[in-house]
């Protein structure tokens, strides 16, 4: 028996783009859909222009709305609620270990406008033992993009192409799969830049590595249409340029732990903060 996508909700506008955005990967996926509110240390809008305690039957009214907008969006998709008497972190990180995925609006309610993802958000991305999708709101697009990959070809990251493949063929879209490079700074006299021909060898020689590193994936998602770059570029900029046209960005995140954001990496973070569509992030390992 597979596990349900598992969506955490807090009654904001962000919860409601992650509700529809989950009950589409639900539907996809041939699983459930679980929503899930913990309600204790949350905070809601009150009249002139106060905030005050979440309470359990606000939980209980945001359970309701969030699930008739995915029977909405997805007819006939099992659709099961929770509330949680507990913090949303410690809450959905145990959920995270009955999910197959995690989705989560990128804004929460604690009140930080100037935080593009919130910290529960960013939180779990780190630390869930499943993958999880930080959904970003976007512009509706006439044409539609395809499914972007980072792929960093000196580590592998298997689990993150698999994700990646199985995303764009769920969806019948198109893979990117990218890879930045770049050159060592200067470091003294005497240490010039390369020519231009060296550039052009090392991205033919990059793309290569490239390629190689998706052989194993691609043989076995031969319906996923593929297309591979390398480019001299900041990783961090050009996932998060490239994600301005498409629907979805995957990168990885690595297992150990060395402070309290350092597993999930500068690359990856800075996608998750900035990217312009829904971020996967994936467990490596």
């Amino acid at each position: 028996m597979r596990h349900p996508v598992i969506v955490g909700i807090d009654g904001t506008d962000a919860s409601h783009d992650a509700v529809g955005w989950a009950a589409e990967e639900a539907r996809l996926r041939g699983v459930p859909l679980h929503v899930v509110h913990a309600w204790l240390g949350e905070t809601l809008n009150a009249p002139a222009g106060q905030v005050t305690r979440q309470t359990r039957d606000a939980g209980e009214e945001a359970l309701g709305a969030a699930r008739e907008q995915a029977r909405m969006h997805s007819p006939g998709l099992e659709v099961t609620t929770e509330l949680l008497d507990d913090y949303a972190r410690e809450a959905l990180f145990a959920a995270s270990e009955e999910a197959d995925l995690l989705v989560l609006g990128a804004r929460g309610s604690g009140g930080f406008s100037r935080l593009l993802v919130g910290s529960t958000s960013l939180h779990l991305s780190v630390h869930a033992l499943c993958p999880v999708v930080v959904v970003h709101p976007r512009e509706a697009r006439s044409t539609p993009g395809g499914v972007l990959v980072g792929v960093d070809g000196e580590q592998g990251g298997e689990e993150v192409l698999t994700f990646a493949f199985e995303a764009a063929g769920r969806r019948n879209l198109p893979l990117q799969a990218v890879h930045a490079w770049s050159y060592p700074l200067v470091s003294g006299p005497g240490h010039a830049f390369p020519a231009v021909y060296e550039e052009e060898r090392i991205a033919a020689e990059r793309e290569r590595m490239l390629t190689e590193a998706l052989a194993k994936t691609m043989k076995k998602h031969t319906d996923v249409e593929v297309a591979v770059i390398a480019v001299r570029s900041s990783a961090a900029k050009l996932l998060v340029t490239l994600s301005e046209a498409h629907q979805l960005v995957v990168v990885g995140r690595h297992g150990a732990v060395r402070g309290p954001l350092r597993r999930l990496g500068s690359v990856s973070q800075a996608v998750v903060q900035h990217a312009h569509c829904p971020v996967a992030v994936v467990p490596l390992g």
